[in-house]
Protein backbone atom coordinates (compact mmCIF):
# COMPACT_ATOMS: atom_id res chain seq x y z
CA UNK A 1 0.00 0.00 0.00
CA UNK A 2 1.16 3.58 -0.76
CA UNK A 3 1.05 6.11 2.14
CA UNK A 4 -2.15 7.81 0.35
CA UNK A 5 -3.32 4.40 -0.10
CA UNK A 6 -3.27 3.75 3.39
CA UNK A 7 -4.11 6.71 4.68
CA UNK A 8 -7.89 6.40 2.98
CA UNK A 9 -7.90 2.90 4.17
CA UNK A 10 -7.48 3.78 7.46
CA UNK A 11 -9.91 6.33 7.90
CA UNK A 12 -12.66 4.81 6.07
CA UNK A 13 -12.42 1.74 8.41
CA UNK A 14 -12.07 3.73 11.75
CA UNK A 15 -15.29 5.92 10.63
CA UNK A 16 -17.21 2.94 9.92
CA UNK A 17 -16.06 0.88 13.00
CA UNK A 18 -16.87 3.98 15.53
CA UNK A 19 -19.85 5.00 13.54
CA UNK A 20 -21.24 1.58 11.90
CA UNK A 21 -24.09 2.18 9.57
CA UNK A 22 -27.29 0.44 9.68
CA UNK A 23 -25.97 -0.84 13.48
CA UNK A 24 -29.47 -1.15 15.73
CA UNK A 25 -32.34 -3.74 15.95
CA UNK A 26 -34.29 -4.77 12.84
CA UNK A 27 -37.40 -5.40 14.92
CA UNK A 28 -39.58 -6.56 11.65
CA UNK A 29 -36.69 -8.52 10.22
CA UNK A 30 -37.70 -11.62 8.03
CA UNK A 31 -34.75 -12.84 9.04
CA UNK A 32 -31.82 -13.04 11.43
CA UNK A 33 -28.72 -15.01 11.68
CA UNK A 34 -26.34 -14.58 14.74
CA UNK A 35 -22.68 -15.00 14.20
CA UNK A 36 -19.29 -15.31 16.10
CA UNK A 37 -15.48 -15.65 15.91
CA UNK A 38 -14.48 -17.98 18.69
CA UNK A 39 -10.69 -16.76 18.08
CA UNK A 40 -10.91 -13.35 18.21
CA UNK A 41 -14.64 -12.73 20.33
CA UNK A 42 -16.26 -11.14 17.62
CA UNK A 43 -19.67 -11.52 17.92
CA UNK A 44 -22.42 -9.94 15.68
CA UNK A 45 -26.46 -10.56 14.45
CA UNK A 46 -27.54 -9.44 10.72
CA UNK A 47 -30.91 -8.96 10.23
CA UNK A 48 -32.63 -8.81 6.72
CA UNK A 49 -36.13 -7.43 5.70
CA UNK A 50 -36.80 -9.29 2.49
CA UNK A 51 -39.05 -8.27 0.60
CA UNK A 52 -40.27 -11.53 -1.47
CA UNK A 53 -42.14 -10.06 -4.24
CA UNK A 54 -39.89 -7.86 -5.53
CA UNK A 55 -36.89 -10.39 -4.11
CA UNK A 56 -35.02 -7.00 -2.51
CA UNK A 57 -33.33 -6.56 0.37
CA UNK A 58 -35.35 -4.21 1.97
CA UNK A 59 -33.71 -3.33 4.99
CA UNK A 60 -30.33 -4.58 6.76
CA UNK A 61 -29.36 -3.65 10.48
CA UNK A 62 -26.64 -5.48 13.09
CA UNK A 63 -25.64 -5.28 16.11
CA UNK A 64 -22.97 -6.87 18.18
CA UNK A 65 -19.58 -6.49 19.31
CA UNK A 66 -16.33 -7.02 17.55
CA UNK A 67 -12.75 -5.53 16.31
CA UNK A 68 -12.68 -2.43 14.45
CA UNK A 69 -12.18 -4.70 11.11
CA UNK A 70 -15.59 -6.56 11.32
CA UNK A 71 -17.17 -3.57 12.30
CA UNK A 72 -16.14 -1.86 9.27
CA UNK A 73 -16.68 -4.79 6.96
CA UNK A 74 -20.30 -5.56 7.81
CA UNK A 75 -21.08 -1.70 8.14
CA UNK A 76 -19.82 -1.50 4.99
CA UNK A 77 -21.77 -4.49 3.93
CA UNK A 78 -25.08 -3.24 4.40
CA UNK A 79 -24.14 -0.01 2.83
CA UNK A 80 -23.56 -1.95 -0.20
CA UNK A 81 -27.08 -4.65 0.34
CA UNK A 82 -29.36 -2.52 1.45
CA UNK A 83 -32.16 -2.26 -1.35
CA UNK A 84 -30.23 -4.20 -3.38
CA UNK A 85 -32.02 -7.95 -4.79
CA UNK A 86 -30.58 -11.56 -3.46
CA UNK A 87 -29.19 -11.81 -6.93
CA UNK A 88 -27.56 -8.66 -6.40
CA UNK A 89 -26.32 -9.14 -2.86
CA UNK A 90 -24.97 -12.67 -3.73
CA UNK A 91 -22.92 -11.62 -6.76
CA UNK A 92 -21.34 -8.76 -4.28
CA UNK A 93 -20.78 -11.47 -1.73
CA UNK A 94 -19.04 -13.32 -3.93
CA UNK A 95 -16.98 -11.01 -5.72
CA UNK A 96 -15.47 -9.86 -1.91
CA UNK A 97 -14.69 -13.46 -0.62
CA UNK A 98 -12.59 -13.38 -4.26
CA UNK A 99 -11.02 -10.20 -3.44
CA UNK A 100 -10.34 -10.68 0.88
CA UNK A 101 -9.39 -14.60 0.31
CA UNK A 102 -6.86 -13.71 -2.20
CA UNK A 103 -8.68 -15.97 -5.10
CA UNK A 104 -9.65 -13.55 -7.37
CA UNK A 105 -6.65 -11.15 -8.51
CA UNK A 106 -6.38 -7.31 -7.27
CA UNK A 107 -6.29 -5.84 -10.81
CA UNK A 108 -9.74 -7.86 -10.60
CA UNK A 109 -11.60 -6.43 -7.82
CA UNK A 110 -14.88 -5.56 -9.63
CA UNK A 111 -15.43 -1.46 -9.42
CA UNK A 112 -18.37 -1.97 -7.98
CA UNK A 113 -17.31 -3.64 -4.33
CA UNK A 114 -17.18 0.64 -4.05
CA UNK A 115 -15.48 1.12 -0.64
CA UNK A 116 -14.99 -2.31 -0.05
CA UNK A 117 -11.87 -2.60 -1.94
CA UNK A 118 -9.65 -0.66 0.84
CA UNK A 119 -10.22 -4.24 2.68
CA UNK A 120 -8.10 -6.02 -0.15
CA UNK A 121 -5.11 -5.75 1.92
CA UNK A 122 -6.65 -7.89 4.91
CA UNK A 123 -6.10 -11.28 2.94
CA UNK A 124 -2.48 -10.44 3.78
CA UNK A 125 -3.47 -11.25 7.41
CA UNK A 126 -4.85 -14.70 7.71
CA UNK A 127 -6.40 -14.51 11.22
CA UNK A 128 -7.64 -10.93 10.03
CA UNK A 129 -9.87 -12.07 6.96
CA UNK A 130 -12.48 -14.26 9.46
CA UNK A 131 -12.60 -10.73 11.26
CA UNK A 132 -13.22 -9.15 7.98
CA UNK A 133 -15.86 -12.02 6.65
CA UNK A 134 -17.87 -12.31 9.39
CA UNK A 135 -20.41 -10.20 8.56
CA UNK A 136 -20.83 -11.30 5.05
CA UNK A 137 -20.95 -15.37 6.23
CA UNK A 138 -24.00 -13.50 8.24
CA UNK A 139 -25.06 -12.25 4.87
CA UNK A 140 -24.68 -16.02 3.49
CA UNK A 141 -26.79 -17.47 6.18
CA UNK A 142 -29.37 -15.17 6.15
CA UNK A 143 -29.96 -15.18 2.04
CA UNK A 144 -30.70 -19.18 2.40
CA UNK A 145 -32.17 -18.64 5.73
CA UNK A 146 -36.09 -18.10 6.06
CA UNK A 147 -35.63 -18.21 10.03
CA UNK A 148 -33.39 -17.59 12.63
CA UNK A 149 -29.76 -19.10 11.95
CA UNK A 150 -26.24 -19.17 14.51
CA UNK A 151 -22.94 -20.28 12.80
CA UNK A 152 -19.37 -20.07 14.02
CA UNK A 153 -16.41 -19.11 12.09
CA UNK A 154 -13.73 -21.34 12.95
CA UNK A 155 -10.51 -22.23 11.80
CA UNK A 156 -10.16 -22.16 8.05
CA UNK A 157 -14.10 -20.59 7.67
CA UNK A 158 -12.46 -17.70 5.55
CA UNK A 159 -14.69 -18.89 2.52
CA UNK A 160 -18.05 -17.74 2.33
Amino acid sequence: MDFDFEELYQAVILDHSRKPRNFGALPDATVTVSGDNPTCGDEIALSLKIDAAADKLEAVGFTGSACSICMASTSLMTTKIKGKTRGEAETLLRDFQGMITGQMPESETPKSLGDLRLLSGVRKFPQRVKCATLGWHALKGCLAESGEGKFSVGTGDADL
